[in-house]
């Protein structure tokens, strides 16, 4: 069985742009895991009154979201907040923890490089995360030296091999989702809280799923989501 970790700053940044390739991974029997650095506590549209439900109701869109792309195993860190994330040494150690535990083939994250293109994909949440990301990856998750407090749990150094960053503003890889993207659309409308015109969310991700195919060289009609691999070598 392959592993996957699928880690983000906010609910719904997976399924923004990347639940299509989520949705295969587990279709062919991979075991995924998120792991959400905040409960989106800043994000939504409930006037002040409600503010108090909004993290515990995105972390419930998150988990209706995951189910429906076959992913049971949905994490969040304590302590973070949405919009003042930075890649401090404790989310990097938060991060490595994760990995030791889940021992994934293949980290799933934000790109740190931030897209001009596309300021959408450059909030400044994810990419604080994408770099505490690529901090854990190499060279903490694997250094047995690192959080020694970790190693004396029980949770060994692990070497994470393959990093997929979506939203980096050069993409070097697709994945054709177009089998699975009722799947996906549905996850994305589980974020009810994050769409004020639901059907106006819909055809923006078929444009942008489009566009991807487009830029790939995928037939007219496939629906395909871009990231930049970084292989790890030994």
């Amino acid at each position: 069985m392959r592993r996957a970790l699928v880690v983000m700053a906010h609910p719904d940044d997976a399924d923004f742009w990347a639940s299509g390739t989520i949705a295969l991974w587990a279709r062919d029997g991979w075991a995924v895991t998120y792991l959400i650095v905040t409960s989106g506590d800043a994000g939504g549209f409930e006037p002040d009154a409600a503010r108090f439900a909004v993290a515990g109701r995105r972390r419930a869109e998150q988990r209706q979201a995951a189910t429906i792309l076959g992913v049971t195993d949905v994490r969040f860190l304590d302590g973070f907040h949405d919009g003042e994330v930075t890649p401090s040494a404790d989310l990097v150690r938060g991060i490595v923890q994760v990995i030791r535990q889940v021992r994934p083939d293949l980290v799933l994250a934000q790109s740190p490089e931030r897209t001009w293109a596309d300021i959408r994909l450059s909030h400044p949440d994810h990419l604080a995360v994408g770099e505490a990301v690529a901090r854990a990856v190499y060279p903490f998750a694997r250094n047995p030296f690192a959080f020694a407090d970790l190693a004396a749990a029980g949770l060994e150094a692990f070497e994470v091999r393959e990093l997929w960053l979506q939203g980096d503003p050069r993409p070097d890889h697709a994945v054709d989702v177009t089998a699975v993207w009722d799947q996906r659309q549905a996850a994305l409308a589980a974020h009810v809280s994050q769409h004020p015109d639901p059907e106006a969310a819909q055809d923006r991700a078929r444009r942008d799923a489009s566009a991807v195919a487009a830029q790939f060289g995928l037939p007219p009609g496939r629906l395909a989501e871009s990231f930049r691999r970084v292989l790890i070598p030994d």
